[in-house]
């Protein structure tokens, strides 16, 4: 799987990152993983002409000692699509920048 990792987080910065993420999005049944969607100006052609599968997402996963944000960029609607895909360039910026945000709001330094 290609992911963006960022590691070697410390307790309390996994904290502060567990909360923000609880706060504001919307979390899986699996503890950790979290659902963040891909903005629609920011979805390939193929994926804005899949109305059905919208909106479509990327996944973080935090652990205690790292953040990893999936570059598979996937629909809850269905298991298999054509819409479905590892992130383009754009895309990948977004997710990228995303993470790096996320800690620069929270006062982490890594």
């Amino acid at each position: 799987m290609k992911q963006y990792v960022i590691d070697e987080l410390r307790l309390c910065d996994h904290q502060k990152i567990k909360d923000h993420l609880d706060e504001h999005f919307r979390g899986s049944k699996v503890e950790g993983i979290y659902w963040i969607p891909i903005e629609p100006e920011c979805l390939t052609p193929v994926q804005a002409e899949h109305k059905s599968c919208q909106p479509h997402y990327f996944s973080i996963s935090l652990d205690e000692k790292y953040l990893a944000c999936e570059l598979l960029v996937r629909t809850h609607n269905k298991m298999r699509c054509d819409c479905m895909g590892y992130a383009d360039e754009s895309q990948r910026e977004r997710i990228i920048r995303f993470a790096d945000s996320l800690l620069e709001t929270l006062g982490i330094q890594i």
